[in-house]
Order: structure tokens, then C-alpha cells, then sequence
């Protein structure tokens, strides 16, 4: 074998050699002087008239062992002078019926019934060992008196503890059980993924050997009933009856698959079948046998199948098989462990670890073992693939390589090393669930400048800046009162956490930091200071915002999200720092549910146009109508300008667009049809103008619609267009090859430079309402409006005011040689119906008023 192979079984050894240390340490407390009394099964005493029998007799060993018996055996001791002494513990987990009882002065003061047949949970302590806690009198004279009665072997090992002292080894043993247990999981698991992988029939036996093994240890020592059917004591008794012919079932069907014996041993084939057979002949029988006849039939038949697995292994490996040589010592360790086993279970060996732990102990070196002789025998049936293989392992290495480095940035951020987001949000929801009265702030800290310090320096060193400012920000974030730990990390304490590459964030006992507010604003005008770098004062705007729970949040992403809300608020733009508030949210649940709702309208056809008309000061006549979209269905109206930013956040303002020009070509030719040749608008939204096919749409939908060319005005906000104003140009001149005329909305309400409007192909400018409205009133707006119309003439662009609500409004425009205008002086949108009646009768009106006298 390599040197490598030898490794793995010296690391077995070792393994199971701290094991026996461990146990024989936790056993060895204080063993009671006891004496017994063996009556018939049906005898039935209470313990003063067990205490008055005859026949009591001294236990000679520490552990009680009678063998398989149906007799009922009674026990008694007395109880040490010690008030450390506390704990009876029994460490056999096979026992129906135990009756416990504590004696003062002859009478009984605590009892106590359990046992196998008994639910888990009737156990004074939840152990798969019996454990009686009582409470030591030296007062009194005290007396521990117990009944035993089971159907298997009669094995009552009985030691007493102090409490904590029991726990306090139990626990070791325990660990070292369970590590127990997971090296033969994963050696099933491990052979299960190469079976499926393989498709060879020794895997899949290898592992329902492995298994049947672990699920008969796990329920010789109790560990099966406590954690997988602890209400059920029937499922356990089964378990047990099944568990031992299974084991040996499978272990001799690996044996002949990876022995070969059909090849090689055609006799021992037959054995090994006859010995399958019997023992599948035993499992029908536990349907039929009592408990105790079928547990020792078991026993009986496992003996010289394990004797046989033992014998196999010589016979074959004398013959030149070379798979035999592992198996030989493998089986060896694993029947032997397994026959001193049931030799114990049978009453013919006394309890010792080895006695107690023979087939943990032959189990663990099997698997180790059987492990390199399936590697060895995979290497020899497959020798021609070895390149492959090796090349195989070299990808599985490399991706083994960046599991682990992803599963060592799962919890910390790569660049700075600080907790993230889902080790933040952990400790964060542990916290308020231990503490949930506990107000705990929250404080998202976001380097506003650090986008322009890497197209300034550069993305390698922004990198450096980043790791220097979490660096900083960590130090000071440790000075701040009532400042949480957010744990260690390579030798590093950590008290802020990076949410991504400009945002920090940490968390505080709000009560402690609310009381010491002076060292807190003197640490966060240090976190928001300027990072020294190179000699270079960097200024990263750090801005905070704040959250409490429960106040604005019961769970940490609650409370990030609000903390976050107030971080991009005004008011932490004023101040560098502010609290969250209701008011300042517009990320509400119902906004959310709002765009499954708007997604649907738009596929159901739930929208609506209304029209809203523009009259022509100088004729007096309205000159064209501006299409808005309204929200019918929604029991809450919903303004256009959110509809529309709804869209425009979700993706849905593509389709949106498309729905409405569609809808605006329909209504043109139903007011055409009616008689009024009218241009009607349409606002086009920015995301609209970034669309590559959007001019290709526009170019194909007015060419199947020639009587609206020239008709059809698309409205673009001012201030949309200073978000991309390349692509907005490049796109409304290909819009203005097609002939379509552009407009320039909200004029004034933002900002642009004259030189890049000049450019623009449009041929409409509309004033916004915030300077119309006051017009009357405020000599500055009157000077502002008259300068931009006066402007816009000398540029060639007609003028709209818009939000005109009065006929003073009206005049004072007109006055001014505004072109056109629109508001609610005229009408509110209304829908196409009324609006045609609104139109006819304001023809009607205007027809009536230049008729002759």
C-alpha cells in the first residue's frame, strides 16, 4: 500500500484509540455496592416487599449482566454520604421496563417507571442512557431500589455521577460518537455519488452494507430511539429485530460482488447465498417470533455469517484474488468487533469498552479500510483511463479550489475583509430575536464620492481607497457608545459590515448611543472626514441614515432598506446624516404590488387617453389636444407622472409608449372623423429616446397611417433630455427625418445649456406651469416668461404656457404674444366622448361670437 493509504488507517487508529481513552475516562465515577434479586417474569413486588424478600445476593462485578432472561431482577444500593452525588445512570439502552425508586427511611420517596416500551420522552432526562437524577440526604437514611423486566438481554450497568461531572464527559463521548457517525456517512455518501456516477452494482452494496451497520450501532446504544422515532417504541423494537439480519444480509452480497465469487469461488457463492437466504428467512420470522426468540435467533444466525465473512477473505486472497488482502483485515477487524458484540449481547463476555464498542470500533476500521480497497480496485479495473482521470481530478481540484475560496467569502467581503450583507443581516436578526424589546439602530454609512474617485484615480486604486475608508471606518465605528461587535475574522474585530463597495453599515444599542451624543457626533464627523491617500486629502462624502427596531423594523432587511431610504434622503444630503421616517418612504409594499397591477391593465386594456385642448391666442381657436394617461379601474386614482415613473422603473414604459402612440393615432381619427382637424400629443419618456427600434416603431406606425404625418407630436421633457443628451439628439433627429414634429416640455422646470436646445429639431417649447402659475402676481415670474417667449420667437419655436387657470393668466400671456396656451382655464382632460362634445360646443360658441349682428 502507498504511503498515503497507510496515513488514512494510522489516522483511523488514532481516531478510535481517543475514543476508548475518552469512554473508559467518562466511566469510571463511582460504582455502587448492590445486590440482586432474580424472580420469576411474572413476580410482581413492591419495593418494601422486594426489600423484605430472601434471596438477595451481591452483584461481584460493576455491571449486571444475566443474559437473554424474561426474569425480573431487582436492584438496590445504597446511596453514597455525598451530597455531590446526584445521578444514577444506566448505560444499557435495551431495557423495556425500569422501575427507579428512592427509599428515605424505608419509604419511597421519588419513583420513577420508563423503558424501551415507554415513549422517549417518559425519561427523567432526555439520554439514550437511563439517567435517575435524585437528591442525596444525609439525614436520612436513603436507598435506590430498582425493577428491571425486558425481552432481550438483561444488561444493567450501573454507575453514579455527579450531574455536571456526567455531562460534562458525556459530552466528549458524545462528539466523538457523532464524529463516528459522520465518517461512515460520508463514506455512504461518498460511495453512493461514485455508484451513480459508475453504475457498478459494489458501490450501491458497499453502501447499504455501510448503512445497515450504521443503523444497527445507532440503535444498540439508544441513539436511533432518542433522535428518529422517539414516540414510537414498537419502530424501535423493529429496527433492532431488522437491523441485525439486514447488516448481514448486504455485507454479504458486497463480500461476493467484490470478491467476485462467481469467477473465482463458485462454492463459497452457494455458501454465501445460503447464509443471504437464511438471514432473509430470519427477517420474515421477526413477523411471527416474540421479541426475545427473534433477537437471539438473530444472534444466533449473525455469528457464523460474520465467522464466515472472516473465513472468505484468507480463503480467496491464498488464491492469488488481489482484492482480498483489504478485505481480509477490513472483515477481519469488522466481524471480530461485531461476534464480541453479540457474544456480550448473548451474556458470555462482561461489559469493557471493547465488549460495548467491538463493532463501533471493527466498523470504523472497515470503512477506512474497504474505503482504499474499492480505491485500489477502482484504480486496477481502470488503469487505461489514468490520464483522463488525472486530468479529471486536476478540474475537480481547481473547482474544489474556488468552492472553498467562495465558501471563504460567503460570510466577508473580498476587498475589505469586513462581515457582509448576509453575516450583517445574521446577526442582526439574532440579536433582535434574543432581544426583541431591545431598540438596536441601524446605520447605513454610503461614500457618495467614491464613483468619481475611480473614474478620477482609477479603478486599482478607488480599490485601495475603499479597503482604507472600511479600514478607518471600522476603527472609529469601535469609539461609538453602545457600538455592537459584529465578531473576529482573521485575527480582526469588526464593528462595521460592507453592504457592496460604497456602503458600510453598522449597529448600535440605540438607548446607549441616544445617551452619549457628543462622542457619537464626534465619531461620525470623524467617518465623515476626509481619507488620507498618497498625500492626497480624499473626500468621500460618507451620508448616514438610521433605522430602530422595532420602531421601523423587525428584521434586519427591513431595517437596511429604511436605513438606506434615509441615507438618500434630502435631509441626510443637508446634514450627513438622518432618521428614517414613514413620509419620506416611496418604496412601499403597494408600490410594488402597484406593477403587477399596471402590467395587467396594460394587457387587458384597462388604460385610457383623455385629452386635454390647446387654444391659439391669436385666432382664438384650439389649435390641437395633448393626450394624458389616466388609470380608470383603480379604485385610488393614480397620477400620471407616477404611472409613468412606475413604468419607467420596472421596464414596462416600452410597451406603455407603444399602447398609447397606437391609441393616440385611434382617437386622431375619430376627432377627424367628427370634423376637428386638431394635432394631438404625446409625451415620450427618456427610456423611450435610449430604445435602438423606437424610431424604426415610429417610422412604420405613421407609415401605415399617412393622414396623421405632420399630426402627431411627441413631447420631451427638458430635463430628460440633460439625462443622455447624445442619444435624446441622435434620436429626435432620426424622429425629425420621419416628420415628426417634437415639442420641449416643462420648460424653465430644470436645466440645459441654450446651445444644445438650439440643436434639438424642435418646434414647440412649453412653458412649465410653475411659472404660469403666479404670473399674475410676481413681477419676476412676468419678466422671466416674457424674456423666454421673446427667445424662443427669435429661435424660431412656437410658445405654449401651460397650468393656465384663469382668464387674467390668459390675457396677461396673450399680451405678452404667447402662442398658445393650456390649463384647466379651458378644461381639465377629459375623456374622447366629452371632449368632442366639449369641442363642438366651444365651435358653437366661438361660431355664435364673430356671426354678424
Amino acid at each position: 500500500m502507498t504511503r498515503f493509504q497507510w496515513s488514512r488507517i494510522l489516522a483511523a487508529l488514532t481516531l478510535l484509540v481517543s475514543l476508548a481513552f475518552n469512554c473508559q475516562g467518562a466511566e469510571a465515577f463511582h460504582y455502587p455496592n448492590v445486590e440482586f434479586l432474580r424472580l420469576a417474569p411474572d413476580a410482581q413486588l413492591s419495593p418494601e416487599e422486594a426489600s423484605a424478600a430472601t434471596g438477595w445476593q451481591p452483584l461481584t462485578n460493576s455491571s449486571a449482566n444475566f443474559g437473554y432472561t424474561r426474569d425480573t431482577v431487582w436492584f438496590r444500593f445504597s446511596v453514597p454520604v455525598d451530597r455531590q452525588v446526584n445521578l444514577l445512570e444506566i448505560s444499557y439502552s435495551h431495557l423495556d421496563h425500569v422501575a427507579f425508586y428512592l427509599m428515605e427511611n424505608g419509604e419511597i420517596a421519588e419513583t420513577t417507571v420508563t423503558g424501551d416500551h415507554y415513549p422517549f420522552t417518559s425519561r427523567p432526562v432526555l439520554n439514550r442512557h437511563f439517567l435517575f437524577p435524585f437528591s442525596a440526604n444525609i439525614n436520612t437514611d436513603q436507598q435506590i431500589f430498582l425493577e428491571v423486566k425486558t425481552t432481550g438481554t438483561l444488561q444493567v450497568p450501573l454507575t453514579l455521577w455527579n450531574a455536571q461531572t456526567f455531562f460534562e464527559h458525556a459530552s466528549i463521548e458524545e462528539q466523538i460518537h457523532a464524529i463516528y457517525y459522520g465518517v461512515l456517512i460520508s463514506v455512504i455518501f461518498f460511495n453512493l455519488f461514485v455508484f451513480f456516477a459508475l453504475r457498478e452494482n459494489v458501490y450501491l452494496l458497499y453502501v447499504l452494507s455501510t448503512l445497515s451497520y450504521l443503523l444497527l450501532i445507532a440503535s444498540l446504544n439508544g441513539t436511533a430511539f432518542q433522535l428518529l422515532w422517539p414516540k414510537s417504541p414498537e419502530l424501535h423494537s423493529w429496527t433492532m429485530l431488522l437491523s441485525v439480519p439486514l447488516a448481514v444480509i448486504f455485507t454479504l452480497l458486497f463480500s461476493r460482488s467484490f470478491l467476485q465469487f462467481e469467477q473465482s469461488g463458485p462454492i463459497l457463492n452457494r455458501v454465501a447465498l445460503g447464509f443471504v437466504a437464511i438471514n432473509a428467512i430470519m427477517i420474515a420470522a421477526t413477523g411471527v417470533l416474540d421479541y426475545s426468540s427473534a433477537i437471539r435467533l438473530s444472534v444466533a444466525v449473525a455469528i457464523p455469517s460474520t465467522l464466515l465473512l472472516t473465513i472468505i477473505g484468507p480463503l480467496q486472497w491464498i488464491r492469488g484474488n488481489p482484492q482480498a488482502g483489504y478485505y481480509t483485515i477490513a472483515w477481519c477487524a469488522l466481524s471480530v468487533g461485531s461476534a464480541i458484540t453479540a457474544a456480550n449481547k448473548a451474556g458470555f463476555l462482561p461489559n469493557s469498552f471493547i465488549t460495548t464498542y467491538g463493532m463501533e470500533i471493527g466498523s470504523a476500521l472497515q470503512a477506512v479500510l474497504l474505503a482504499l480497497a474499492l480505491a485500489a480496485r477502482l484504480n486496477q479495473e481502470r488503469q487505461e483511463k489514468v490520464e483522463a482521470r488525472e486530468a479529471e481530478l486536476k478540474a475537480m481540484t481547481a473547482r474544489r479550489s474556488a468552492e472553498l475560496k467562495l465558501i471563504e467569502n460567503a460570510l466577508h467581503n473580498s476587498l475589505t475583509g469586513l462581515p457582509n450583507r448576509t453575516n450583517f443581516e445574521m446577526q442582526v436578526n439574532d440579536l433582535i430575536r434574543r432581544s426583541p424589546d431591545t431598540r438596536h439602530g441601524i446605520v447605513v454609512i454610503h461614500l457618495n464620492n467614491l464613483q468619481s474617485v475611480t473614474k478620477t484615480l482609477g479603478h486599482q486604486n478607488s480599490d485601495l481607497i475603499s479597503e482604507l475608508a472600511s479600514k478607518n471606518a471600522n476603527a472609529i465605528a469601535r469609539q461609538i457608545p453602545g457600538i455592537i461587535s459584529l465578531g473576529q475574522h482573521n485575527g480582526r474585530s469588526f464593528y462595521t459590515a460592507s453592504l457592496d463597495l460604497e456602503t458600510l453599515v453598522c449597529v448600535v444599542d440605540a438607548d446607549t448611543s441616544e445617551h452619549a451624543r457628543r462622542a457619537v457626533v464626534r465619531a461620525l464627523d470623524a467617518i465623515r472626514s476626509p481619507v488620507d491617500y498618497l498625500g492626497m486629502q480624499i473626500p468621500l462624502n460618507a451620508q448616514l441614515g438610521v433605522a430602530v427596531s422595532p420602531a421601523h423594523g423587525t428584521d434586519a432587511s427591513s431595517l437596511i432598506r429604511r436605513a438606506s431610504i434615509a441615507e438618500s434622503s434630502e435631509r441626510a444630503r443637508e446634514r450627513g446624516i438622518a432618521y428614517y421616517t414613514p413620509s419620506i418612504d416611496s418604496y412601499s409594499a403597494s408600490r410594488l404590488t402597484m406593477v403587477s397591477a399596471l402590467q395587467k391593465a396594460l394587457v387587458n386594456n384597462e388604460l385610457a387617453l383623455h385629452l386635454q385642448p390647446k387654444l391659439d391666442l391669436r385666432t382664438s381657436r384650439i389649435s390641437g389636444v395633448e393626450a394624458l394617461i389616466r388609470w380608470p379601474a383603480r379604485e385610488q386614482p393614480v397620477p400620471a407622472d407616477e404611472i409613468i415613473t412606475l413604468a419607467e422603473q420596472t421596464g414596462l414604459i416600452k410597451p406603455l409608449t407603444r399602447w398609447v402612440l397606437e391609441q393616440s393615432l385611434e382617437l386622431r381619427s375619430r376627432l377627424l372623423d367628427s370634423g376637428h382637424l386638431l394635432d394631438l400629443s404625446v409625451n415620450i419618456s427618456p427610456n423611450n429616446l435610449r430604445e435602438p427600434d423606437f424610431p424604426i416603431f415610429v417610422k412604420r406606425l405613421m407609415g401605415a397611417h399617412l393622414q396623421h404625418r405632420g399630426a402627431i407630436i411627441f413631447e420631451v421633457t427638458e430635463t430628460s433630455m440633460m439625462q443622455d443628451p447624445v442619444n435624446a439628439l441622435k434620436a429626435l433627429n432620426s424622429l425629425a427625418y420621419e416628420g415628426i414634429p417634437v415639442s420641449i416640455d416643462d420648460f424653465g422646470s430644470g436645466y440645459s445649456s441654450l446651445s444644445y436646445i438650439k440643436q434639438l429639431p424642435a418646434s414647440e417649447i412649453k412653458i412649465d406651469r410653475s411659472l404660469i402659475t403666479d404670473l399674475a402676481t410676481r413681477e419676476e415670474d412676468r419678466v422671466i416668461v416674457q424674456t423666454t417667449i421673446n427667445m424662443c420667437h427669435s429661435l424660431g419655436y412656437q410658445v405654449v404656457a401651460e397650468g393656465v387657470e384663469d382668464e387674467a393668466t390668459a390675457d396677461l400671456l396673450k399680451g405678452m404674444g404667447c402662442d398658445m396656451i393650456q390649463g384647466y382655464f379651458l378644461s381639465r382632460p377629459l375623456p374622447l366622448e366629452q371632449m368632442l362634445a366639449w369641442l363642438s360646443k366651444r365651435r358653437e360658441a366661438v361660431t355664435k361670437q364673430h356671426a354678424p349682428g
